[in-house]
């Protein structure tokens, strides 16, 4: 199974971009799905992540209200809705499927990565 990551970018601050997140190879749905990033020199931090069936999402405090987890197991995709961007929320963006069907905010707990994708928030 694969992750792919998409639907990143340039946009100025204040703008919106929407992160998606399939899967090829096997199906999502029982798995908990996370969001992280890393900015350049930083090391990868948690973002947000949802539960196999939707129902319990989680976020870092720095994206809280602004950014939204959501899932389509119907289409094995998991999204990142980001509004209000701002320039600190630049960084590569990695999802993550975990195994055990938590929601968890620590990347120790995912078993498997995607390739992440660069977003770029110019003050």
């Amino acid at each position: 199974v694969q992750l792919q990551a998409s639907g990143g970018g340039l946009v100025q601050a204040g703008g919106s971009l929407r992160l998606s997140c399939a899967a090829s190879g096997r199906t999502l749905s029982r798995y908990g799905m996370g969001w992280f990033r890393q900015a350049p020199g930083k090391d990868r931090a948690f973002v947000a992540a949802i539960s196999w069936s939707g129902g319990l999402t989680i976020y870092a405090d720095s994206v809280k209200g602004r950014f939204t987890i959501s899932r389509d197991n119907a289409k094995n995709t998991v999204y990142l809705q980001m509004n209000s961007l701002k320039p600190e929320d630049t960084a590569v963006y990695y999802c993550a499927a975990e195994f055990s069907s938590r929601t968890s905010d620590n990347e120790k707990a995912y078993d498997l990565w995607g390739q992440g994708t660069l977003v770029t928030v110019s003050s």
